[in-house]
């Protein structure tokens, strides 16, 4: 019998030739193995940029270590040496009193313009432009313009409450205004982001939902309970964790306009953390704290994902 296969048609066809045993591994493989493939650049990089120096902060934290010493291990010393130091709690509260009063209200006044701005109106892309271009800034840059803003003797803020009969504010030289002169300054560049967040995410809400709800006799406070803030549920939770996030690590803008101070009252975790490392050399102390840090915000992400999917469940 010929070697060669005839087919339909009448048109011969040489026979396929049995593939090596290597190769026919990989076409069975080659599924399994692209996706990795495909992630192992990304995979790499975090292992050697995240992952790996994280555990050496985690090395490091169990040593007494300064800048020209040799490193002396003491276990876990350093970690019961954050329960009795006054200034790791206060730089924690601190922390906590900046996000909170940063992160909804950047949030909700993203929100606010999302909504205002998703409609057709006259200059909306001009209004929309000016409130993110603060985020293009670099934070360092931010906070030279900020700190000018708020500045005690010459600021615009203080000349415009002169003109308003309020009286000039000490706000970057006194306690009691100075982390409110911070929370200002990062609202006014956390808002653009929430806003352009907030309105990819409406501008992906199907038109008919509306349509069906006006039909329906919605009125416009309806709609937005029941239709737009059910679907922007994915956008919150990512806002939420990105400005939880941001406002933990918040550094450049308050190392510019204020150093921490004055004294400790604008102290957040991350200047508390550097200046233990870099001012009083205790690179063991700074990582023991850097791990409490990364702790906490593992924990908050973690409790809001699931949060979040339980009210997914339950709708």
């Amino acid at each position: 019998m010929d070697s060669r296969v005839v087919a339909d048609r009448g048109t011969e066809v040489p026979p396929q030739r049995p593939r090596r045993r290597g190769a026919d591994w990989w076409f069975r493989r080659q599924r399994g193995i692209a996706p990795y493939l495909f992630v192992a650049p990304n995979l790499i990089l975090f292992g050697a940029f995240s992952f790996l120096p994280l555990l050496y902060a985690m090395y490091i934290s169990l040593h007494d270590w300064g800048l020209i010493s040799e490193p002396a291990f003491i276990g876990s010393r350093n970690y019961l040496r954050l329960l009795h130091d006054r200034l790791f709690w206060q730089s924690l509260a601190k922390t906590l009193t900046y996000a909170a009063g940063t992160v909804p209200t950047s949030m909700a006044i993203g929100l606010a313009l999302a909504l205002a701005l998703n409609r057709k109106m006259p200059g909306r892309i001009v209004l929309r432009s000016l409130y993110f271009l603060p985020i293009v800034v670099s934070a360092v840059a931010a906070g030279t313009i900020a700190a000018w803003l708020f500045n005690d003797n010459y600021g615009v803020v203080n000349a415009v409450l002169v003109r308003l009969g309020v009286g000039r504010i000490a706000w970057l030289s006194t306690p009691q205004w100075a982390l409110p002169s911070l929370m200002f300054s990062t609202l006014w560049l956390r808002v653009g982001f929430c806003m352009v967040v907030y309105m990819a995410a409406l501008q992906s809400i199907p038109a008919m939902y509306y349509e069906a709800a006006r039909i329906d006799g919605a009125t416009a406070l309806h709609q937005f309970r029941h239709i737009t803030v059910p679907l922007l549920k994915p956008a919150t939770f990512l806002l939420l964790i990105l400005s939880v996030i941001y406002s933990f690590h918040v550094f450049d803008l308050i190392f510019v306009m204020t150093g921490g101070g004055p004294g400790f009252s604008t102290t957040m975790l991350v200047q508390y953390i550097y200046r233990a490392a870099f001012v009083t050399s205790e690179f063991g102390y700074a990582s023991a704290m850097g791990i409490v840090l990364y702790a906490l915000i593992l924990v908050f992400t973690v409790l809001q994902w699931r949060i979040s999917r339980q009210a997914e469940n339950v709708m």
